[in-house]
This record gives C-alpha cells, structure tokens and sequence, in this order.
C-alpha cells in the first residue's frame, strides 16, 4: 500500500523588487541627462559632477552651500560659453596648438615654438562666425538644463517643488537633447575645442 505523500515546506523565495523597465520616467531622466552630458565639454562636465555634491552638501544646503554651489554653476557655464570659440591644429611635425578664435583668427595659447610664417597665414580661417554664438549660447542653454537635473542641485535650490515642477524638471533634459541635436544638426561646427570629444 502507498504510503501518502508528505508535502515538503518550500524553500522561501527572496522577494525580487519590482523592476523599473527602460520605460521608466527616472530611467528616462538619467539617458538623456547623459545624452545632454555628451554635448558639452568633458572637463566642465566632470568637474560640475566631482565639486556639486560637496558644495551642495548632497542638497542639505544652508546658504554658505547655496553660495558655494552658485559659484560653481556660474564658473561651468562660462566654461562652457567660452570653449564654443577654442579650437586647435596640428602644424607640419604633428605638434597640436590650442587657441581661441577672434575676428582676426586663432590666438594661439601655447605660441611659444610657434613660428611657421605659412601656418600663421592659415590662421585667418579660424574667424569667428555666426555658427560659433549659436553653438556657444546652446552649449550655455544645455549645461544649465543638466545642472538642473542634478539631484543635488533640486534638492538644494527647490526643496519644496511640486509634483507639476517635478514632471517639468524631469522632461528638461528630453527637450533639451532634442532641440540642441537639431540645432547642432542644422549648424554644425568644424572646430575642435578645447574639453569637447571629436
């Protein structure tokens, strides 16, 4: 005769969290927000990240740390402004010389061992035009759309923002990806700045 089946106790399964797809409006957040990163330049960028949470004093801010976390927006977005007109070349031996561009041409910074006379005459083809205000004044506008994002930032300057000022924060960096890639698209720029990546 059988013997009647004794249930066994099941081993208890740890209880997953539930998962944010990639759909999810803070995933979303982050993608643009390191899309909008990828439009500026690599040191401003890193240096925003790296000095923001200290500052800020991770968004517990008394107004010494609102001070302290001004500051550092303001240095980045000039930053920011002023790397839109530096470009840079490589002369005859390879050598790479930075410079910032005026309605002359390109001021060499790192001149010193510079003397070609053929090179300084192709220096007038790094005017300023109209293409480097725009990309310089969007540059401008992105960085200030990502240091918003930043939860230091929100927490610091808009502790008490509202579900309606959170949904608007949270699609900045969305709109913001989207018209300064069109913009870029539509006007784009041979120049190779100082701090961006080509």
């Amino acid at each position: 005769m059988a013997e009647p089946s004794v249930s066994q106790p099941h081993d208890p399964q740890p209880v997953q969290p539930p998962s944010r797809g990639t759909n999810h409006p803070v995933n979303n957040t982050l993608a643009s927000v390191a899309n909008l990163a990828n439009l500026l330049p690599t040191g401003t960028v890193l240096t925003f990240q790296v000095l923001t949470p200290t500052f800020s004093n991770n968004g517990s801010c008394n107004l010494f740390n609102k001070c302290l976390t001004a500051s550092i927006i303001v240095f980045c977005a000039i930053c920011c402004l002023l790397s839109s007109f530096t470009d840079s070349f490589a002369d005859k031996d390879g050598k790479v010389y930075h410079g910032i561009a005026t309605t002359k041409g390109l001021y060499i910074f790192n001149a010193d061992n510079y003397s070609s006379c053929e090179d300084t005459k192709n220096l007038d083809k790094f005017k300023l035009s109209f293409i480097d205000f725009v990309h310089a004044f969007v540059s401008l506008f992105v960085f200030m759309i990502f240091a918003v994002s930043d939860s230091s930032v929100q927490s610091c300057f808009f502790p008490g923002a509202g579900a309606n000022e959170k949904v608007l924060i949270m699609n900045l960096p969305l709109i913001a990806g989207v018209l300064s890639s069109f913009v870029f698209t539509i006007f784009p720029t041979r120049r190779k700045g100082i701090g961006f990546s080509h």
